[in-house]
Order: structure tokens, then sequence, then C-alpha cells
């Protein structure tokens, strides 16, 4: 089962079910155990006709639940309200943002230019100063990098400050030479942030340096959810929500320790 603070933050967020004047139409479920179920199924890996059955919730049901979840933007508002509460807390590092990628086999996928043409399927990554993720997307392991560095950035939430309006502007973008382009460097400085962005065949690509290490274990820890590690999902929404709420799940995991 799911903690309590976790389902306290869930709960709130849920589209809530409206019986049809008519009668009929989707029974109420336990949302809790769906919930538990559809964390389960990411943590494990697990085929969701394999849903074990101390879930008390049988696996059809669970799977309709959590599409229809996905439609209403779960995932993403659930991230949302985890760094809103990190964020209330002064536990998100906005000195910097670090930007990186992993890729893994599995629609958006396209051949892998690196794996004999295979079908795969590239995260993307951005995560605070300590290297929580803020931001998380997906496309074809043949999309370059840098395709994805702007709506990473275009795609940070508004998040709650301890003190003042929300903040969603990092002071500096750090990333690796291969998402250095004069293009990337213009637009940054129109948006008044500062670029620490290797340049090829002039820096080495370990002008990351001691950031590099945190959007490495940010990405790890992403694929430690065993459902994302092999994509089973055919429809990319799902992929990606499965995605979402990994990044979700590790911002929380800070969030338990300080009340611990």
């Amino acid at each position: 089962m799911v903690r309590h603070e976790l389902w306290e933050l869930t709960a709130p967020l849920l589209p809530r079910f409206t019986s049809r004047p008519q009668g009929g139409g989707t029974a109420p479920v336990d949302e809790r155990a769906v919930f538990a179920a559809v964390v389960y199924v990411l943590t494990s890996g697990c085929a969701w006709r394999y849903l074990p059955e101390s879930f008390g919730v049988s696996p059809a049901t669970a799977h309709r639940r959590s599409t229809a979840w996905t439609e209403a933007g779960l995932w993403r508002r659930l991230h949302r309200a985890v760094l809103d509460e990190l964020g209330a807390r002064g536990e998100l590092g906005w000195t910097s943002a670090i930007v990186g990628a992993g890729e893994k086999r599995g629609s958006l996928t396209g051949p892998n230019p690196v794996d004999r043409g295979k079908k795969g399927s590239k995260l993307h990554v951005l995560s605070e100063a300590q290297g929580l993720p803020l931001a998380v997307a997906i496309s074809g392991a043949n999309v370059h990098d840098s395709q994805a560095f702007k709506p990473l950035i275009l795609g940070i939430p508004a998040v709650r400050s301890r003190r003042g309006p929300r903040r969603r502007r990092p002071v500096k973008v750090r990333a690796d030479k291969a998402y250095y382009s004069a293009e990337h460097l213009r637009w940054l400085r129109s948006r008044n942030l500062i670029a620490r962005i290797a340049r090829p065949g002039i820096e080495s690509g370990e002008q990351l340096g001691r950031h590099r290490w945190k959007i490495e274990r940010s990405i790890s820890c992403l694929f430690g959810y065993r459902r994302l590690t092999v994509r089973y999902e055919r429809k990319s929404s799902h992929f990606l929500a499965f995605l979402g709420l990994a990044a979700a799940l590790t911002c929380y995991k800070r969030l338990a320790k300080l009340a611990t």
C-alpha cells in the first residue's frame, strides 16, 4: 500500500466519479487500491493481467481507471503537487537546472542510431541543482538530445517557494556539449538564463563536471522503476504517464525523508 502522506497529496487531484441520473455507467471503486496497484505496476514492471489479488481490484478495472487518470492529467499534477511541497520548504535548488537524457528500447520510438537500428525510446530529464526531476519528456531514440532542450525548460512548472511568488526560472542551465548551439545560447540569454554548456572541440564534455553525477543519478532513479526499463506501452501517452508518476515518486522520497 502507498504511504498515507502520499495518498493525502493524491486524493484531492483525482477526477471525481459522478453517477448518471439514469443509472448504470462505471461503478465506484476503491481509488486508493487502484492507485496502489498503479504504483506496484510501475515499480515491479509486471503486466496488468498479473496484478496480485491482494490489491482488491481487478486488473481490468485498475487498467481502465489508470487510463482515465492519465487522460485527466493526474500524474503531471501529482508531480507538481510534490514539487510544491518541496518548494514551500525551501528544498528545491534553483541555482541551476541540469539537462540530460537516457535511452531504452521499446509510439514515440525510432531506430536507435547506435544500437543496430533497433527501436527505442529516449527519456529526457531536467533536474534542479540537487538532481530532483522538474520536467520529463520522451522521444524516439533517433531524435537528437538538443531537440528536447527548449521544451524541457519551458516545461518547468511554476512551483511554490518558501517566500514570495511561485518560481519556475533557475539561475543557470547546465548541459553537456550535445546541447550546445549558438541558437540555444541566444535563446537562454533572451530569457535571462546563464548558460553553462561545454563547447564542442574547445571544452571537454566533462565541462558539466561535478554536476554530471546529479543528472545521471536522477535518470538512474527513474530507470529503477522497472516498468520504464523496457518499453511495453504501445501508446506514447501511457509510457509518458508512467514516467511522470516515476518523477513524482522520486521527488516524494525526498519529501518523506524530511518527515522522518
